[in-house]
């Protein structure tokens, strides 16, 4: 276990630095090793396009070309969901799907939620596994990384009023990042026992006699993307805990780094573009202290286990037991630290204490090593957040990196920040009153609560895991989640980018001896600290009627 964490945690440092390098050199448009093969590639792209590369956008247009982009992924995916029963590659003749099915499915993975209420593997066809599904893994997974380069390059410019070109950084980061990345992972998955085909479904019979059917599918090439893109989802309904998807502990453990990867990496890039790697090692700093502590909470409660049970130990309902309960527990926490989703083991079935991380990560937007993009521009909002406060203690104007931070920042700040929050316990509340919103819970009481305000804060984090013990595929939770899966990824991107544009447009203030250092450790506990009390301060009433109350209902004798 302490072999592993140490190994993970040295590998993560590991990919901060090289691949930060690399995605550094990729977005300041500097040389790198593909360029003979990849720039061609994105100059046709360009031409074909009508896109003026050289053209830098104001954050108002960076913005609308995002929402455009993805509004055009959303009604090609919805098509192909809708009429996937006559497209080809479709050998086990599996149907097209309902109109708001269609409708969550598409809202799901243009969102990076990719959070799938019934089992893909009989729902979804290859076509639309190929061309539909894991063509958004990479297109959104990208859109986060276009707003999180265009957030860390507006610290590094003085006076700027663009930001950027949302077409250039989108392309950019698919050519050079995903597409040469996952296609490695995918060729490395195929060599350990995942598997990658198109044939149809095997029909075989069972030594006792039953006739069982054998799923098979691209599912290699999905799940490079889906764990290094941080999207979840899962080409079978068992998700990682699917031996095809999941084969062996090596998998397992490199399943969790890949996932971390990029996020990590984004902090050596903020440093490379502002000048100061100490900034973002104490940004990855900070990630890492949340992320550890929340893996030795939750493995404390699992090894503790329910003290109801005649066999007193370990919590080993719902874990993957190829793995084992630390390995269950880690990618738990990984999934839902990094935006990504993939499970190995059922959160349900966690006690009431060690299922809360996972709800707590998401609730924090996934800012702790958060995955594509969106969990590090969330980090530094809260960045933000901290030296506002910090500025309030010294009595001098708060500033960050050289850049004043002012009335609008600190307003948009707390919007982008709030946002979440609201309609998080908005549809939780709604579903709890409602007959059809709880009528679908599998357990009553604090633990049907919870499945519930799981359900929404993964819809509204884009985080697409399940508590389980919900049956989320009736038509009131795919319109409610699919709603809170926009709001959640886009209605916190718009001023979320206002920042971005504020930002960009103010002067680089020399650093002077009265400035907070937000390079050192004093900064890293007072960003851990704000990310905790603001989160506490939020979620802690719906924490308490859920999570809590069960883990104390447990210890006096009662469970649900």
């Amino acid at each position: 276990m302490i072999i592993e964490i140490i190994l993970l945690i040295l590998l993560l440092i590991l990919a901060a630095k090289s691949l930060g390098s690399y995605m550094s050199r990729i977005f300041s448009f500097k040389k790198t090793i593909l360029d003979p093969i990849l720039l061609p590639i994105e100059k046709t792209i360009y031409a074909i396009c009508f896109i003026d590369s050289k053209k830098e956008q104001k954050w108002t247009e960076y913005t609308i070309s995002l929402l455009l982009f993805n509004l055009l992924g959303f009604f090609f995916l919805y098509f192909i969901l809708r009429n996937q029963g006559s497209l080809p590659l479709n050998p086990n003749n599996i149907p097209s799907l309902s109109p708001e099915l269609s409708f969550n499915l598409a809202v799901s993975f243009i969102t990076n939620t990719n959070w799938q209420s019934v089992p893909p593997e009989t729902t979804i066809s290859y076509f639309t596994e190929m061309f539909g599904l894991t063509v958004q893994n990479f297109l959104s997974a990208a859109s986060g990384i276009a707003v999180a380069i265009a957030f860390i390059r507006a610290f590094s410019v003085d006076s700027s009023k663009t930001i950027g070109n949302f077409w250039v950084d989108l392309t950019r980061t698919v050519l050079w990042i995903l597409l040469p990345l996952s296609f490695l992972i995918a060729i490395f998955f195929v060599s350990q026992g995942v598997i990658q085909n198109l044939n149809p479904n095997l029909q075989i019979t069972t030594l006792e006699g039953y006739k069982q059917i054998i799923h098979q599918g691209p599912v290699a090439s999905r799940e490079s993307i889906k764990m290094f893109g941080t999207n979840g989802g899962g080409f079978f309904n068992a998700n990682s805990a699917h031996p095809f998807e999941n084969p062996s502990p090596l998998i397992n453990f490199f399943q969790i780094f890949i996932m971390l990867s990029l996020g990590s990496a984004l902090t050596y890039v903020f440093g490379n573009f502002v000048k100061d790697k100490k900034q973002g090692w104490a940004i990855f700093a900070s990630m890492l202290i949340l992320f550890l502590a929340g893996v030795c909470f939750t493995y404390y409660f699992e090894l503790k286990g329910n003290p109801l049970l005649a066999v007193q130990g370990v919590n080993m309902e719902g874990k993957e037991v190829r793995f084992g309960i630390f390995d269950s527990v880690l990618f738990a926490i990984a999934t839902t630290a990094a935006s990504c989703g993939a499970v190995n083991s059922m959160h349900d079935s966690f006690t009431p204490a060690g299922g809360m991380i996972p709800l707590i990560n998401i609730m924090l937007g996934e800012i702790i090593i958060g995955g594509v993009g969106a969990g590090f521009y969330g980090m530094l909002l809260f960045a933000i957040l901290t030296v506002f406060i910090a500025g309030l203690m010294v009595g001098r104007t708060p500033e960050y990196l050289g850049k004043k931070i002012e009335s609008k920042e600190i307003k948009m700040t707390m919007l982008a920040i709030l946002i979440l929050p609201i309609i998080i316990h908005c549809f939780t509340a709604s579903a709890c009153i409602l007959p059809i919103g709880v009528k679908s819970i599998l357990n009553p009481g604090p633990h049907g609560f919870t499945e519930i305000l799981y359900a929404f804060s993964s819809a509204v984090g884009n985080n697409g895991s399940a508590f389980a013990g919900l049956n989320a595929n009736t038509f009131f939770y795919n319109i409610t989640t699919g709603a809170a899966m926009l709001i959640g990824r886009f209605l916190s991107m718009i001023p979320t980018m206002a920042v971005v544009g504020s930002i960009a447009s103010k002067k680089i203030v020399p650093p002077s001896i009265g400035i907070f250092p937000t390079n050192g450790p004093m900064f890293v506990l007072l960003l851990i600290g704000v990310i905790l009390v603001v989160g506490g301060l939020i979620y802690f009433p719906a924490l308490s009627l859920g999570p809590i109350v069960e883990y104390f209902h447990m210890l006096s004798g009662k469970v649900y």
